[in-house]
């Protein structure tokens, strides 16, 4: 039997167990426009913007931008479906959910028409503009919290088209403030603390180091009429692979060249703070809220930092799977432990959330095989996400007097990991911006030598508790190995 290709013309030809768009993609229309495309994106943000299309709310489709080079596979694969894909959601018991999502309306490539994205973001229809660029798209220094420009941002201050999601967002409100048109909401759907605020703090920056040269006053009015609410998102969302193509072929007789995998878990927390139209976003399932910071903070130290203290590990271990991690009783309890003892410490309380019972459904969400990622994509770019995620941790620990072991021997792992061999000598592909400047410091005979790199651990540097509970734990990791490092560490 021939499978049928996904698109617009083949939705009716589709089998009835896959639920597909009830309304008319057509008159839907753009409002948002989405920059950086990809897996989490069309597993989230996406599906809940097809929801509230389903709910009747016209005028809320998105157009897609592909700001990077290696956006343009996939890219490609959604055009020739008109836009179109399957949302595969896995259950832990192996049985899978699909359904087509359609509220990607337009797409669009940087390279291909930088003209047409600024018309896009510009328009009068575009009431949003949301991004997912990753942790580090937003020019921290991590050691201050503060502004710092780079080369990517130095770029677009001279050349003849942005190429930065930044540089867009600044160009496109330039345009709308001279038509006259109100400016759009940004929302940050990375995971990055306040990531709202750190991405006023980026716009308005780098449009005032614009003003040198154009003398517009731009910055001023970003920071009087621009709405940067802060948001929190969660769906574990691994790498779509073949086989995840074929099974949903065999299963259901279509053909997608790019389906997007998830788990059923789906939360999104939104601060309720728009620049000018309000989606009604709250009928689709999204929490508004006054104060996104209590969900924000649970969500970063107890999913995003347990993946790095499970990942790095884990892996020198010789599991490479999250599913494999949790099930060997020594990580999972290491996990547990970190949670319970050293991360909810940390956190304000959340409404509405009982944290135990969170924690018991992050063990589970964990577990399942059926959407675990692996252990190397947790731990790529691990410089920038042990900062974000797990060395605050430390720091409100170091404060309070509270334990904070288990999290510095994870950041000894990331260091362990991060010079590029495992404990029986064989390489690590070890992908991280900074790998150039950190390879020399974490050869070094003196561990503590990677402590200089700044923007990664800033003044944890010159804490003596910390440089002690490093030393510690590098020495076990050197002397005896993940598994018994991380025995010892749990007092077994």
């Amino acid at each position: 039997m021939t499978a049928i290709p996904l698109s617009e013309t083949t939705l009716p030809a589709l089998p009835e167990a896959v639920r597909r768009p009830g309304y008319d993609r057509a008159a839907a229309g753009s409002g948002v426009v989405h920059l950086g495309v990809g897996g989490f994106h069309r597993s989230h943000q996406a599906a809940y913007f097809d929801r509230l299309l389903a709910l009747g709310h016209a005028g809320w489709g998105i157009t897609g931008i592909g700001v990077l080079a290696a956006d343009r596979p996939l890219h490609e694969a959604l055009r020739a479906q008109d836009g179109l894909y399957t949302l595969v959601l896995k259950a832990s018991d192996g049985s899978i959910e699909p359904s087509v999502v359609g509220s990607l309306v337009a797409l669009l490539l940087l390279d291909d028409d930088p003209e047409a994205v600024l018309a896009a973001m510009a328009a009068p229809a575009t009431r949003m503009v949301t991004m997912t660029i990753t942790e580090g798209g937003y020019s921290t220094d991590k050691s201050t919290g503060r502004f710092r420009l780079d080369d990517a941002l130095a770029a677009d201050l001279t050349g003849p088209h942005p190429r930065t999601a930044f540089g867009l967002l600044t160009e496109a409100l330039r345009r709308r403030r001279a038509a006259g048109t109100p400016p759009f909401t940004v929302v940050s759907c990375d995971n990055v603390e306040s990531n709202g605020d750190l991405a006023r703090q980026t716009l308005v920056e780098f449009a005032r180091l614009q003003e040198e040269r154009t003398g517009d006053g731009l910055a001023d009015w970003i920071a009087a009429s621009v709405a940067f609410p802060n948001s929190m998102v969660d769906r574990i969302t691994p790498a779509t692979t073949d086989e995840d193509r074929r099974r949903l072929t065999a299963e259901t007789g279509m053909a997608d060249r790019w389906p997007v995998v998830a788990e059923p878990y789906l939360q999104w927390v939104l601060e309720d703070r728009f620049s000018d139209a309000r989606p009604p976003l709250d009928e689709a399932g999204v929490q508004l809220v006054a104060d996104v910071r209590p969900y924000e903070l649970m969500k970063l130290r107890l999913l995003n930092a347990s993946h790095q203290v499970m990942s790095y590990l884990g892996y020198l271990a010789g599991h490479r799977r999250v599913d494999e991690v949790m099930a060997d009783p020594l990580f999972a309890e290491l996990v547990e432990r970190y949670m319970r003892l050293e991360a909810t410490p940390t956190l304000p309380p959340v409404p509405d959330t009982d944290l135990a019972e969170y924690r018991r459904t992050l063990l589970a969400r964990f577990a399942n095989p059926a959407v675990s990622d692996t252990l190397a994509r947790n731990c790529a770019e691990g410089s920038e996400r042990i900062a974000t995620f797990v060395l605050p941790v430390i720091r409100e620990q170091l404060a309070s007097g509270g334990p904070f072991e288990l999290s510095v021997l994870a950041v000894a792992a990331w260091a362990r990991y991060a010079a590029g061999t495992d404990e029986d000598g064989d390489p690590i592909a070890v992908v991280d911006a900074r790998s150039d400047r950190l390879a020399p410091l974490l050869r070094h005979r003196d561990p503590l030598a990677v402590l200089t790199v700044g923007e990664v651990f800033g003044d944890l540097a010159g804490d003596d508790r910390f440089r002690r509970a490093y030393s510690q734990a590098a020495a076990l990791l050197d002397r005896f190995g993940a598994r018994t490092a991380t025995a010892r560490t749990l007092g077994k």
